[in-house]
């Protein structure tokens, strides 16, 4: 029987032209956010994940972790640290590039934030989700918030006349002092 190429393989330079593409898409991303919600629709949560992964062992690698210190962290197999562990040694400098900026926004702190917004569980999140549940907490917010000081000093009273110190008292009373002229 004949062998025929596939039809939708792509030739070396149409693959060139898409990679390209893809690299000014990637360039063009303002801020870790957009990034995110880019991989998010680009990809699924098991290849964002791997992904994920593989960047985290190149850095464990670059910090000198043994394969087995990386594969019981990041529950991934020697296998795939090795993988990573050859394109450092080949050539790496995308890896090394990433990781030299991600630890400098490490010390930045700027992650924490990045990590709660696509975080579903946080607590600031699943308060956006169902807001009319949450309506009464949220308004009370917003309403110290947006007080003046004798108007502070009516909320406090009225916080101080509280039995239960639940956390919501602790967060008013946060943000009473807070807000503080």
């Amino acid at each position: 029987m004949a062998k025929f190429s596939n039809p939708s393989k792509l030739s070396k330079e149409e693959q060139e032209k898409l990679f390209l593409n893809f690299c000014r898409a990637l360039s063009q991303l303002k801020n870790p956010i957009e990034a995110a919600q880019f991989l998010k629709d680009l990809l699924s949560a098991q290849e964002v994940e791997m992904l994920a992964k593989r960047l985290k062992a190149a850095e464990l690698l670059m910090e000198e972790k043994t394969y087995a210190e990386i594969s019981r962290l990041l529950k991934i197999s020697s296998g795939t640290i090795s993988r990573v562990n050859e394109w450092l040694k080949i050539s790496g400098d995308g890896y090394k590039i990433a990781i030299k900026r991600i630890s400098r926004e490490k010390e930045v702190g700027k992650n924490r934030l990045l990590e709660e917004k696509f975080n579903p569980l946080s607590w600031k999140n699943v308060k956006k989700k169902y807001p009319l549940y949450y309506w009464p907490e949220l308004l009370l917010e917003a309403i110290v918030k947006g007080s003046k000081y004798k108007e502070r000093k009516k909320l406090r009273t009225v916080l101080e006349t509280m039995d239960k110190k639940t956390e919501l008292f602790k967060k008013l009373d946060f943000l009473l002092n807070q807000n503080q002229n």
